[in-house]
């Protein structure tokens, strides 16, 4: 490993390379794109790394420069990795004069003067630079290179590694998960019932191209808004939930299983909507289709005012309110405002969540939160940008609500997080997918918004629930359907992760 780390004074020119460059501080998916991107430009993949101390600037890296180059080593893209004593992009290329040179694509109309330097050089030598962030994609396709067996490990051995680097270890994370049963947490947000309907396979149609099935069984699961609150209870801390449900036998569903769960009621009938349904057709956990029974208009003012009346009422007793919202209409203008004014005279932490996955909506209208956990393509349609990399994309979502923490969730690449201090200061970590082979994806951000709210709400630091969270996500897709995770459940996987 340590072979392929060099000084800059023992770079050689060399032909057909590519020069890649930056601090790399925390190395996430968003970097491995940017790094296979300009591995595929040429034949040897040459990285600059960045020094510890930029001259000029007061800038200091959570990690050291020799950190940073073996964690680069370790991740096997670049085939020489470079330790620049500042910036030195200039000196690199005079010495490497490579064919091409790739930057991140957040640099391409605002270059640093030492970058304007190095193209003014390569350009004179007839050489190519390149503005890329890596290829944009929302899956991946590493089942077809290694096995099951290879990748899980791999992967447990990069969680494993990422607790190292955030001083995280087993111990902790099992006493911080003692004080969950604290604290009381409103979630407010859209309530979903989600119904399986395993089948048998039938067949062609010979009337029409379409698979026939004959349905077996169905089950109902409760989700949205009500799983994070089955989670967070089943967690062991206190929970109520505000939401809006029809006047119907799945609403009745419902309240049923927020009975049995032990989780505060303070659900509002709407007679103009159903209760939102989801049923999805299964051949042997094969998911067909998915068809919706739901309403997504907003509400009628006196339930938007009943709304507000239960979050004024649960608001003293609580620390923190999550916000599901799917864009169903429950989260109206005049609701978030509401929340906002609630949080900030009762001192509540604020969670928030927007899945849009086929709703019309932005996770930027959440402003000034603790924490807002969208997904990559969410974050995208919010800032309508679908080329700039993963950090520039954090970094202006942050930017723009203002909110204190962030979780990207980067589905099959697990996620990334980001972490302010008291100064300030953003500190990220990558955290992968533990789950290889997942069998059900449906859920596993739910599972993560409610470990995350539960943890931070009882004083936990931001990493120690992420890499709680980490192993909470890789459960929750084990299973078909929404099933609430336990503490035990949870102990165990990290457990067997981390090791007793």
């Amino acid at each position: 490993m340590t072979s392929k780390i060099l000084k800059i004074d023992q770079v050689k020119s060399t032909k057909n390379s590519v020069l890649a460059y930056g601090h790399f501080n925390t190395i996430h998916p968003g970097h491995i794109r940017y790094l296979k991107y300009a591995k595929d430009q040429g034949k040897i993949l040459v990285v600059a790394l960045m020094g510890d101390e930029i001259i000029g600037q007061k800038k200091r890296f959570q990690f050291d420069q020799k950190e940073r180059a073996e964690a680069l080593a370790l991740i096997d893209i670049a085939d020489i990795v470079v330790l620049l004593k500042d910036k030195e992009l200039e000196v690199i290329v005079d010495k490497l004069e490579p064919n091409i040179l790739v930057l991140g694509k957040e640099y391409e109309n605002l270059p640093e003067p030492e970058m304007l330097l190095a193209i003014q050089l390569l350009k004179s030598k007839q050489k190519s630079v390149q503005f890329h962030a890596g290829d944009i994609h929302y899956a991946n396709t590493d089942l077809l290179d290694s096995s099951e067996r290879v990748l899980e490990n791999r992967r447990r051995q990069q969680f494993r590694s990422a607790c190292k680097r955030q001083g995280i270890n087993l111990s902790q994370l099992l006493t911080s998960m003692e004080d969950w049963g604290s604290s009381n947490i409103i979630v407010l947000g859209d309530t979903i019932v989600d119904q399986y309907a395993p089948c048998e396979a039938l067949g062609m149609s010979a009337e029409a191209p379409v698979v026939v099935v004959r349905e077996l069984a169905n089950r109902n699961y409760i989700g949205g808004a009500a799983i994070v609150a089955s989670h967070i209870r089943a967690l062991g801390a206190n929970c109520d939930l505000i939401s809006v449900i029809g006047e119907d036998d799945t609403a009745q569903h419902v309240k049923c299983e927020l009975n049995k769960r032990e989780i505060g009621d303070f659900l509002v009938s709407d007679k103009s909507r159903p209760t939102t349904l989801k049923k999805r057709y299964v051949v042997e956990n094969q998911k067909l289709f998915r068809v919706s029974r739901l309403e997504d208009h907003y509400l009628d003012p006196n339930i938007e005012s009943e709304i507000i009346n239960k979050l004024e009422l649960l608001a003293p007793k609580s620390k923190a309110i999550v916000v599901s919202d799917f864009v169903y209409g429950v989260i109206t203008d005049k609701i978030l405002e509401k929340i906002q004014d609630i949080a900030t005279q009762h001192k509540l932490m604020l969670f928030g969540d927007l899945q849009c996955s086929s709703q019309v909506g932005a996770v930027t209208k959440f402003k000034n939160f603790t924490l807002l956990c969208p997904n990559e393509r969410e974050a995208r349609i919010a800032l309508q940008n679908k080329e700039a990399g993963l950090e520039l994309l954090s970094q202006k979502l942050l930017s723009i609500t203002k909110s204190q923490n962030l979780l990207m969730k980067l589905g099959a690449e697990g996620f990334i997080v980001y972490d302010r201090n008291e100064l300030g200061i953003i500190n990220s970590q990558s955290f992968p997918a533990l789950s290889v082979n997942p069998l059900d994806v449906a859920g596993a951000g739910d599972s993560l918004l409610a470990v995350m709210a539960t943890g931070l709400a009882n004083g936990q630091g931001m990493m120690q629930c992420a890499a709680i969270g980490c192993c909470m996500a890789a459960l929750a897709v084990e299973t078909m359907g929404n099933t609430p995770i336990g503490s035990k459940a949870l102990i165990a996987s990290l457990e067997e992760v981390l090791g007793k």
